[in-house]
């Protein structure tokens, strides 16, 4: 498990996603939360959104966040007989699932605040639910079908194209179509993850007159094509490779 925050706030002050991701069946949850919970709060949550559905897990690995480090914190978890185990801020030998999931995630909310506008609070189950019923290469098969046995059925179902439902209540198609759209999004995601993966095993080469985009960092009070903060594009462009610097830079 692992903490997203510096999100923009929302009505209900919120401004993180918790997110918790099972390490057999790669199912997530994404809860959103304030970073002013107290322990009482987050033990609440965990309670009502992981161990209602899961049950007491055997370990948990997650980062030297201070409200997974308290103590009422080991006190509950070694009541209930689970594990802790803590990682450095970055280190993907450890947490590489949550790190990644991660990295996924802001992406699929970026891309939803883009497109539709809105609050990222309202996207979070869609992507949840995309997510969960999107094909993993590491087990063959979606974490739904992981978790229980059986591939997802429901409306917004894509399994099989010939199970699609695209008639029903007004909701029931927009949210298909929402779905549709942000597992699109979730691919794109994934091929990126995959090509920065690819970066330090293939060797990488730019050529005068290839197209480039162009990465920017979050500034703080920056704002980029109406979105300011973390949700903000990373990426400008794309731009024409004038001149070559060196083996791997452009001008």
């Amino acid at each position: 498990m692992d903490f997203v925050s510096g999100l923009p706030r929302t009505s209900k002050r919120h401004d993180a996603v918790w997110v918790v991701i099972d390490r057999l069946t790669k199912s997530a949850h994404f809860i959103p939360i304030s970073m002013k919970y107290t322990f009482p709060q987050l033990s609440i949550l965990f309670e009502r959104e992981i161990i209602r559905l899961h049950g007491v897990p055997i370990s948990i690995v997650s980062t030297r966040d201070p409200r997974l480090t308290s103590k009422l914190w080991e006190a509950m978890q070694e009541q209930f007989g689970t594990r802790l185990q803590f990682s450095t801020a970055y280190h993907p030998q450890t947490d590489g699932q949550s790190e990644r999931l991660i990295q996924i995630l802001e992406d699929m909310l970026r891309a939803c605040i883009l497109q539709f506008g809105g609050s990222w609070e309202d996207y979070l189950p869609l992507c949840e639910f995309a997510y969960n019923n999107s094909y993993q290469a590491s087990i063959g098969m979606p974490p739904f079908e992981a978790l229980y046995g059986r591939p997802c059925k429901s409306p917004a179902c894509w399994a099989e194209p010939e199970d699609t439902v695209t008639i029903g209540p007004e909701i029931v198609v927009d949210h298909t179509e929402k779905i549709r759209q942000i597992r699109q999004k979730l691919r794109a995601a994934q091929d990126r993850q995959k090509k920065y993966a690819d970066r330090y095993r293939d060797g990488l080469r730019y050529d005068e007159g290839d197209m480039v985009y162009l990465k920017v960092s979050p500034w703080k009070g920056q704002q980029r094509f109406g979105i300011k903060g973390k949700l903000a594009p990373r990426y400008i462009g794309p731009y024409w490779d004038c001149t070559r610097v060196g083996p791997l830079h452009i001008g």
